[in-house]
């Protein structure tokens, strides 16, 4: 029985990531370990609004609420993300999602965005 439920949840845990298709999902556990060096920074957070403006918004949204296919980024499964999950995202994109790469960013500027994504989170609640 034991077996039976663990094989049960395997599947339905799988087909719930499958289903969502979220790139935070897709991210190896391994990027979850890389702290933001910039966390708490309050002129990094400002320079990650900028940055958000500028590379961001046009699909997810001023309010990161989404736009289109864009998901809202206003949501748990991005607060509740490790800094170096988000940070994996960025580099890595999604052509699945149709996110691309913003490995042509500096690190530094993909952490001021995560700093202002985590900003972000810390005015809402959970």
């Amino acid at each position: 029985m034991r077996r039976l439920q663990l094989s049960l949840s395997f599947v339905l845990a799988f087909f719930a990531w499958a289903g969502t298709g979220s790139p935070i999902l897709q991210a190896p556990q391994s990027a979850a370990k890389r702290p933001n060096p910039l966390r708490g920074r309050a002129l990094d957070v400002r320079a990650g609004s900028k940055l958000y403006a500028r590379e961001c918004a046009a699909c997810h949204g001023k309010n990161l609420k989404g736009i289109d296919k864009a998901p809202s980024l206003d949501r748990p499964v991005v607060y509740d993300a490790a800094p170096g999950t988000l940070f994996w995202v960025l580099r890595n994109g999604s052509l699945r999602r149709g996110m691309p790469s913003f490995a042509h960013l500096p690190e530094r500027e993909r952490w001021q965005i995560i700093c202002f994504l985590q900003g972000v989170s810390d005015q809402n609640p959970k």
